[in-house]
């Protein structure tokens, strides 16, 4: 099951879109900012028909 996600980027601001894959369960996966290309840390918790994503710096 596919959702999506406005994300506003921890270095630079932007707001950014994922796609979220939940059939996988919780995840924690890095992509790059689409805007400054910098890693982004992506904590996906799943509870059922519940989700939750956390986005924050590679470092934190």
């Amino acid at each position: 099951m596919l959702e999506t996600a406005q994300y506003e980027c921890p270095y630079c601001g932007e707001e950014a879109e994922a796609v979220l894959d939940l059939s996988g369960g919780d995840q924690t996966y890095i992509e790059d900012c689409p805007v400054c290309c910098r890693p982004i840390k992506f904590v996906l918790q799943v509870h059922g028909e519940e989700w939750h994503l956390d986005v924050i710096s590679e470092n934190e």
